[in-house]
């Protein structure tokens, strides 16, 4: 790739049926009709936005928001893995927040997310969760479009930013922080820059949660659980 920027516009999906019920959010979970409706606003708004690759995680909320991108902006969708949310014991998925035991592996889960070691049954950690961000960035630096769409998940979304601002200073702690006082807003754009040319060779936070398009905040915050 030449020295001028490489530009990443990540999508988070549109709202899911599980990220507005008492529920922990399964990977099956579709968009609600709220969230159809924010998707075609994003792929309108994507029409408007010149990239050279659309890429999706596989995930059906992810999927419905960038088969909608795909149509308005005629990409043909990747999907990729290692874009999906993080993931969550299987025990959590579809459980009501009262269920005494989702709530002990809860906690527990959000422990591991900022102690690479504990780990709560089969879901991800601290250390996972870092060692995915950083391979897709790596596979985004390799892609050979300059100028890439990516659709993926809330909290995964924000690992790749606080990893991208931090870099190896970044830290279990400061990782837990951010993630407890940033938040993302369905279909919000986050961009990332890639230049060799000024203040080093690195990922550069451009944008984030840029949801303009949705014209106000929406009504009845998400919870990403």
């Amino acid at each position: 790739m030449k020295d001028a920027e490489k530009i990443v516009y990540f999508v988070r999906h549109g709202q899911s049926e599980d990220n507005i019920a008492p529920i922990f959010q399964s990977a099956d979970s579709p968009l609600t009709e709220e969230g159809k409706r924010q998707a075609q606003i994003i792929a309108q708004r994507a029409a408007n936005i010149p990239f050279d690759a659309l890429i999706s995680s596989p995930l059906p909320r992810t999927k419905e928001t960038a088969e909608l991108i795909s149509k308005a902006t005629g990409h043909t969708i990747e999907y990729l893995d290692t874009l999906v949310e993080a993931i969550k014991p299987t025990g959590l998925e579809g459980k009501p927040y009262t269920d005494p035991e989702a709530d002990v592996l809860w906690k527990q889960w959000r422990v591991s997310q900022s102690d690479p070691d504990v780990r709560a049954g089969d879901g991800e950690n601290y250390t996972d969760l870092i060692a995915r961000a950083d391979a897709v960035l790596e596979y985004l630096h390799n892609c050979p479009e300059e100028k890439l769409m990516v659709v993926t998940h809330g909290y995964f979304l924000r690992t790749i930013m606080i990893r991208v601002m931090l870099g190896d200073s970044l830290t279990p702690a400061n990782f837990k922080a951010f993630q407890s006082r940033a938040n993302t807003e369905n279909t919000g754009i986050s961009v990332i820059k890639y230049n060799s040319t000024y203040f080093g060779t690195s990922w550069k936070l451009w944008t984030y949660n840029d949801h303009a398009h949705l014209g106000e905040c929406e009504r009845g915050k998400t919870d990403s659980r």
